[in-house]
């Protein structure tokens, strides 16, 4: 049971929060303000905060910068009024995971959540499992149906970003920047290429597509999503 920490310094709005987020099996823990969640992490295992940005002592901004220069990686939603694109610039630049603007619906913060946790754990563990396949990080190797392969770095990379976000389509540009990093003097008839002989690796396989979307880019579809 993931346990998720509200900080707002609304008591209704937490409460509301709260009632919501156990009725749909998660454990939570409650704050006023970003001051003091500091304490309550060395005390308390927390997997996600859900926080306010409007807060008295220390804002959510001012949590988010606190977390990240402490080196805690952990997933953070922040929940506000303020709609101006600079103001979810500022909170993803500060190292927010996700935004969110009042009054929140609550049916696309549980969805929102468990969608970090599972993103998280990915990146805790550096592994992705797709069907009986799983690839490892660590060892740019892909293990499954009784075999074992190495993939090129470049080949891995895309596929392992792909597979992370599973029916997401990437734009070759996104791609490209992702794995080749900005600025490459590469072209994104790389990508193409790469995505070709992933296509010819894993042709048949029964785990996943790799989608072209047309003028778009590239997606990967898991088959039993699909069924």
């Amino acid at each position: 049971m993931a346990t998720i920490l509200i900080v707002d310094d609304n008591p209704k709005i937490r409460k509301l929060i709260d009632i919501y987020l156990r009725r749909e099996g998660f454990a939570t823990l409650q704050s006023a303000d970003g001051c003091d969640v500091a304490p309550l992490l060395e005390k308390q295992k927390v997997d996600l905060i859900v926080a306010d940005i409007m807060m008295p002592e220390l804002d959510g901004y001012g949590l988010v910068r606190q977390l990240r220069e402490s080196g805690n990686d952990i997933p953070v939603v922040m929940a506000t009024a303020k709609t101006d694109f600079a103001d979810k610039k500022l909170g993803f630049e500060l190292g927010a995971d996700d935004y969110m603007t009042k009054p929140i619906d609550l049916e696309e913060l549980v969805l929102r959540i468990r969608a970090l946790l599972r993103r998280s754990k990915v990146a805790a563990e550096n592994k992705i499992t797709v069907g009986s396949l799983t690839l490892d990080h660590g060892s740019f190797e892909v293990r499954g149906h009784g075999e074992a392969a190495v993939l090129a770095q470049k080949e891995f990379l895309l596929l392992y970003k792909l597979l992370s976000y599973p029916g997401r389509t990437f734009t070759r540009q996104e791609l490209l920047d992702e794995i080749w990093g900005y600025g490459t003097e590469t072209t994104v008839r790389t990508v193409d290429v790469h995505i070709s002989k992933l296509r010819e690796r894993f042709a048949g396989n029964p785990d996943f597509d790799i989608v072209t979307v047309h003028s778009l880019g590239y997606k990967c579809v898991r088959k039993a999503d699909s069924q």
